[in-house]
């Protein structure tokens, strides 16, 4: 079985950084797409940050140029590094990889997995 945790939520005053961090582990062939949502009470879960196995990123418009997405492929495991922070930043924060397993007829598949959430609060 493969398991993602994510670990790093907590308070920080408005203009703080935080640093999220998202570890997938069990039996691994590789792990292609990382991504981070978020959602909001009453709000749709929306997505953050995403970046493929070659590094390239994307962003949503309201974080671009306050959070860093990055991987380290030998840990199986994405950051999300948020800096400047808004009280609109405020949300439970989850991550996702997909990972390519092994079946037991020997056939690789691809599964995406979701961490459990770590919440986020921005406040004075």
């Amino acid at each position: 079985q493969v398991q993602v945790v994510e670990s790093g939520g907590g308070l920080v005053q408005p203009g703080g950084s935080l640093r999220l961090s998202c570890a997938a582990s069990g039996i691994i062939v590789s792990i292609n797409a990382m991504g981070w949502y978020r959602q909001a009470p009453g709000k749709q879960r929306e997505l953050v940050a995403g970046i493929t196995s070659g590094g390239s990123t994307n962003y949503a418009d309201s974080v671009k140029g306050r959070f860093t997405i990055s991987r380290d492929n030998a840990k199986n495991t994405s950051y999300l590094q948020m800096n400047s922070l808004k009280p609109e930043d405020t949300a439970v924060y989850y991550c996702n990889s997909d990972v390519s397993r092994r079946s037991p007829n020997g056939i690789v598949l691809q599964y995406r997995y979701w961490g459990q959430g770590t919440q986020v609060t921005v406040s004075s």
